[in-house]
């Protein structure tokens, strides 16, 4: 029988001596890790029975969305050093429990203040899950074939777990509730809490020092500056024009700037940064944590306006509208698929350059849509495309994210990772949110309308014109990749630092 070793202590686990429990602990990490993704998303559909229900005003509405994945982004990076030094099981673990009791709370909200309270904490305790669950595979699967596969299932989940999330959102507002979409996670993280005491070995770096609060602070509070910028720049109205160099917009965007700012000179002059800059440093993992970013950006805006294009054009269901993203789900499993089968044999740009063009395809396609397009025509192969490419780009990442990185910055760069994919959400929500609302604005005041039989065209043109961008984006993350990722299939079958579990 093998016994679970004391924390702090090396296990004789290796590429020819594995872990015999390693693939029941991928089972739980992947649980928590697609309760994590689904719930950036599970709530898109049903925004609108939370706000009627709750009287959330069209301006606070966002924050259904933004308190989680900001919460989550802005703290990840402290989650992550926290994960490393207090024990990846034991934050794991306290991420679950914490995760349930928010979602308990967010599901029995009486208010819209407490509801996007209770997002805020789910994304504080997801920002404890994320990082040492993709620090628990790194130090699980040893053999390079092995640890793939273990990253091909967890980015598969990272990349279809959002159209998961909305088709469960659909399913369960339409017919229980919208309280679910956030109550349903507390059985599951419960259970997920209990596998991980059995089957998840601890590991932990050497605590060097204190927690970097100073970094965490400005941080945070710089990213949520800035994702409030992009936000006041938005139009209030169709009649109105963005706001871009209002006085009440561009304070936000200063604030941002010195917060980021200072952010890099604590990191820089600290002993013990919550951001090392040899995480960010290194080309290629620089490359996989730009390219996360953008991609995170473009699709996170991609769910939101196709939801909408779905429900608010073409009058589907919240269910009908999960059920329309289900084939997204079904190309980025198969994708993984295959991508985990030719990292080791191509390495990860090969994979991630053509995945960012074909997403970008996807995006063109879908920026072809007019106000009475045919789901079988124009969405389905438009969303099988997006699908499969951005499978090849999701698996590479998580891979490329790890590269190099020692066992004491294991969780540190991980984080960074998942923080670039939610901090990506959120700005692109945001941003494109306002490129939407002025394209739409534009086109009424260009065609001298506002009537009702006006506002689907407008509205069509608007979502479009954020699918360009989407676009654009995905094709400029396809340049960075080509640019900084330079690590082969060696690098990927025998990694120069191999990470040992303590």
């Amino acid at each position: 029988m093998t016994s679970t070793p004391a924390v702090g202590t090396t296990t004789p686990y290796s590429e020819t001596n594995p872990d015999p429990m390693r693939f029941k602990a991928l089972f739980v990490i992947a649980l928590a890790q697609l309760m994590i993704v689904l719930d950036a998303s599970i709530v898109n559909l049903a925004i609108p029975s939370a706000q009627a229900d709750l009287g959330i005003s069209p301006a606070d509405v966002q924050w259904i969305v933004t308190a989680y994945t900001l919460a989550f982004g802005g703290l990840l990076l402290l989650g992550g050093r926290i994960a490393d030094f207090a024990g990846r099981k034991r934050v794991f673990i306290i991420g679950l429990v914490g995760f349930a009791a928010a979602s308990l709370l967010g599901g029995l909200a009486p208010s819209a203040g407490l509801l996007f309270g209770a997002r805020a904490a789910q994304g504080a305790f997801a920002a404890l899950m994320a990082p040492a669950a993709l620090a628990l595979i790194s130090v699980t699967f040893h053999d390079p074939k092995e640890r793939a596969k273990a990253f091909g299932v967890f980015g598969a989940i990272a990349g279809g777990g959002a159209a998961i999330g909305l088709l469960a959102g659909g399913v369960l507002t339409e017919f229980l509730s919208w309280r679910w979409c956030l109550a349903v996670n507390t059985p599951i993280a419960i259970i997920a809490a209990l596998l991980a005491v059995r089957f998840v070995r601890e590991s932990s770096a050497h605590r060097l020092g204190h927690y970097d609060i100073a970094g965490a602070a400005t941080v945070t509070l710089g990213l949520l500056s800035l994702v409030y910028g992009f936000t006041q720049a938005a139009p209030e109205g169709v009649q109105d024009s963005a706001h871009w160099t209002d006085p009440s917009t561009l304070v936000w965007f200063v604030a941002a700037a010195a917060l980021l700012t200072a952010f890099v000179i604590i990191e820089v002059r600290s002993d013990h940064p919550l951001l090392p800059m040899r995480i960010i440093l290194e080309r290629n993992r620089a490359g996989a944590y730009l390219s996360s970013l953008i991609v995170g950006a473009g699709m996170f805006a991609m769910f939101l306006f196709l939801g909408l294009y779905m429900q608010v054009i073409l009058g589907y269901s919240p269910v009908t509208a999960g059920f329309a993203f289900l084939p997204f789900s079904l190309g980025i499993i198969a994708g993984a698929g295959i991508a985990s089968n030719l990292l080791p044999r191509v390495g990860p740009r090969p994979l991630m350059i053509p995945g960012l063009v074909a997403g970008a395809a996807g995006m063109v396609w879908l920026a072809q849509l007019q106000p009475d397009s045919d789901y079988l025509t124009h969405l389905l192969p438009a969303m099988l495309v997006m699908s499969v490419g951005m499978a090849f780009v999701f698996i590479p990442t998580a891979s490329v994210a790890l590269h190099g990185a020692g066992n004491e910055d294991a969780g540190v760069a991980s984080a960074t990772m998942n923080t670039s994919q939610q901090i990506g959400g959120s700005l692109g929500t945001a941003l494109m949110s306002t490129v939407a609302v002025t394209a739409t604005s534009g086109y009424l005041a260009a065609n001298g309308g506002l009537g009702a039989a006006d506002m689907p065209a407008a509205l069509t043109h608007g979502y479009v014109t954020a699918f360009w961008v989407g676009a654009a984006l995905l094709v400029s993350a396809a340049i960075i990749v080509a640019a900084l990722i330079r690590i082969g299939p060696d690098a990927v079958k025998d990694e120069t630092d191999p990470l040992l579990v303590h």
